[in-house]
């Protein structure tokens, strides 16, 4: 009996062990299958409980990145000059913000090779460096570093002699073109879209900064280059628009060797203006700090399909009004519609002409909010909002008596609105309103009061008053030349070109096939060509979509795309920039049947573009990217 007992004992002291290695390898394999699900592939190394694991999960970021105080440039300032510990204080405020982990080094550190256990190094206006400096910067870089650097990166010596701008071309292939002058206080500096640097940021926004510490302007030498932005002003400056876009890059970021760097003109406190310039110019240094530390971002592309701009043909029906049968044709056999500007008062005069329009396009009011008496008044001199009601509210009920056209938007007969007038247009029903003034952007903008919400269009480009009228150009080949120069900076900006027309010019029959030439140009360029009420549904629908990306280890993006608004979303491209060389992409989701849209892989630029036909109204997608990281060697 008591061997038998023992016997027992031992049986079950076999069992639990076995079933407590079995409850361990199902644990440990339960364990694997959620991470695996989480983070995709990995390895073992990637979720060990390291510190440096550890830092990630608390703070999202596990590098520390280097300021450079550079001692050499400080000794080019004048003696007590703050101008240096200015700027680094102001690095590390943003850096902070980012919650990014930074150590200030000094000149030697880099000239002994103690900067490359740093993720990033960053040179704030470190003008005078030594050759040791420029050399081992140089093969940081070219070993896979990042280097975020602004104005005139190792143009002195240590000394503080002229060096000049080998290593702009070598490194950032860059060509110095000016500095700007400090005659004017500030300078309008515009912003591209559609790029990772500007992910999130209206296309053509315009930053404004501060000319004290004269920025400087480039030219973009090599296709490893990409130019962000340029100092052009085309409405206040001379010369050739395609020319001086090219001449003044004042933002750039590319490869060199194995590593990455981002190239600023301007000093970070340069950046002045309201609330809004802040938010965006944070958006930038946010997406350059994604760009050098290959981490991804999402854009939504502007427009429909592949359709990298967008235009409206706006013709305004003013004197000699019969002379818009010149256009229509030319409408016609081209196939695209127009959104027409016509004076109410006169709907009852030209009624037949008003019923013709509604066959090429759609009808828009021309509408006396006030004038501008002088440059620096523009709102005494409009209407108080009582007026500017009645008129707006008048041109509606003239446009149904006559034709029942429906009138969805207007044009201020003098070029500008204000609060009053966004009041006045939005409670008497209205879509949109367009604006002859240049506002900070070449997109549409969403203007919301209350629970109603208008579209605001800006004028992006020179009109046939200027062209014909104030430069005089009668030839109809500089015409056109002089529009396709606005065309080709509108899509480079990525925006929204409109073309204003008026009856008393562009119309007269002498001129008007400026116009057919204008349009194949357009089609040319795949610019999407639509009326004013199209591009306003779209740019509304497609405000309510959301991304967000997150990287999930080191071999897996999680993408979620969800649409919170009440109104389908058509042919949305949604471009993820990885931001790092990868192979073997896969897509899938972590929500069983959710179908994968079709979606294509630029290898080279490391893009990944997704296609979505139709997003329905509260719909959300999650996506999972998988990948394997091709290393740098």
């Amino acid at each position: 009996m008591a061997i038998s007992r023992l016997n027992r004992v031992k049986v079950n002291q076999f069992t639990i062990i076995l079933s407590g290695l079995v409850l361990l390898t199902a644990s440990c394999l339960v364990f694997l299958f959620i991470i695996k699900n989480v983070y995709g592939n990995f390895n073992i190394s990637e979720i060990l409980p390291t510190s440096e694991n550890l830092n990630h999960s608390l703070s999202g970021k596990n590098y520390t990145v280097a300021i450079l105080y550079s001692k050499y440039t400080e000794n080019l300032l004048p003696q007590g000059n703050t101008w240096l510990n200015d700027n680094i204080n102001t690095w590390k405020t943003f850096l902070r913000s980012s919650k990014v982990n930074y150590e200030v080094i000094n000149d030697q550190a880099i000239e002994t090779g103690k900067h490359y256990k740093y993720k990033m190094l960053i040179l704030p206006g470190s003008k005078s460096l030594s050759d040791k400096e420029v050399s081992q910067i140089k093969k940081y870089i070219e070993k896979g570093g990042s280097v975020f650097a602004t104005s005139g990166t190792c143009s002195y010596s240590d000394n503080g002699k002229w060096r000049g701008w080998d290593f702009f071309s070598e490194v950032f292939g860059l060509k110095f073109t000016k500095e700007i002058s400090p005659e004017e206080f500030a300078k309008v500096h515009t912003l591209r879209g559609g790029l990772p640097l500007t992910a999130g940021i209206p296309a053509g926004y315009q930053l404004k900064i501060a000319t004290w510490d004269r920025p400087m302007s480039c030219e973009v030498l090599e296709p490893r280059t990409t130019q962000v932005s340029f100092w052009y002003n085309f409405k206040n400056e001379g010369g050739l628009v395609r020319e001086e876009i090219k001449k003044t890059a004042g933002i750039a970021y590319g490869k060199y060797g194995n590593g990455r760097f981002v190239w600023m003109g301007f000093e970070l406190n340069s950046v002045i203006g309201q609330q809004e310039d802040y938010i965006y110019f944070d958006r930038l240094f946010q997406n350059s700090l994604s760009w050098l530390t290959y981490s991804p971002t999402a854009i939504i592309h502007d427009w429909p399909g592949t359709y990298e701009a967008a235009a409206v043909i706006a013709p305004a029906l003013t004197n000699n009004v019969n002379n818009i049968y010149n256009l229509l044709p030319i409408l016609k056999s081209e196939g695209v519609p127009a959104t027409f500007f016509v004076d109410p008062s006169l709907s009852e005069e030209y009624r037949s002409v008003l019923d013709n329009l509604k066959y090429y396009g759609e009808v828009g009011g021309i509408v006396d909010l006030g004038y501008m008496a002088s440059v620096n008044d523009t709102i005494n001199k409009l209407l108080d909002y009582n007026t500017q009601f009645i008129h707006v509210k008048q041109a509606k009920y003239n446009f149904s008596k006559v034709s029942r056209l429906a009138n969805n938007g207007i044009i201020p007969l003098y070029g500008l609105y204000n609060e009053n007038s966004l009041r006045a247009v939005i409670n008497s029903g209205y879509d949109y309103i367009f604006t002859d003034s240049l506002t900070d952007r070449s997109v549409p903008k969403t203007v919301i009061r209350g629970e109603n919400k208008i579209v605001s269009f800006t004028k992006t480009a020179r009109d046939d008053y200027e062209i014909i009228r104030n430069y005089g150009l009668t030839n109809n080949d500089f015409q056109l030349y002089t529009y396709e120069e606005d065309v080709d900076r509108l899509l480079f900006e990525r925006g929204l070109y409109i073309l204003k027309l008026h009856t008393d010019y562009q119309c007269q029959q002498q001129y008007v096939d400026v116009v057919r030439n204008l349009i194949q140009y357009l089609k040319s360029k795949k610019i999407w060509i639509t009326s004013a009420s199209t591009i306003k549904n779209w740019w509304l629908s497609k405000s309510h979509l959301e991304i967000s990306t997150e990287a999930h280890g080191t071999r897996r993006i999680a993408v979620e795309i969800s649409n919170p608004g009440n109104e389908y979303v058509h042919d949305i491209i949604i471009q993820i920039n990885l931001n790092k060389d990868v192979k073997n992409l896969q897509i899938s989701s972590d929500i069983f049947g959710t179908k994968i849209p079709s979606y294509s892989f630029d290898r080279k630029n490391q893009i990944l573009t997704f296609t979505l036909k139709r997003v329905a109204p509260g719909d959300s997608y999650s996506y999972f990217i998988d990948f394997d990281n091709i290393s740098i060697l």
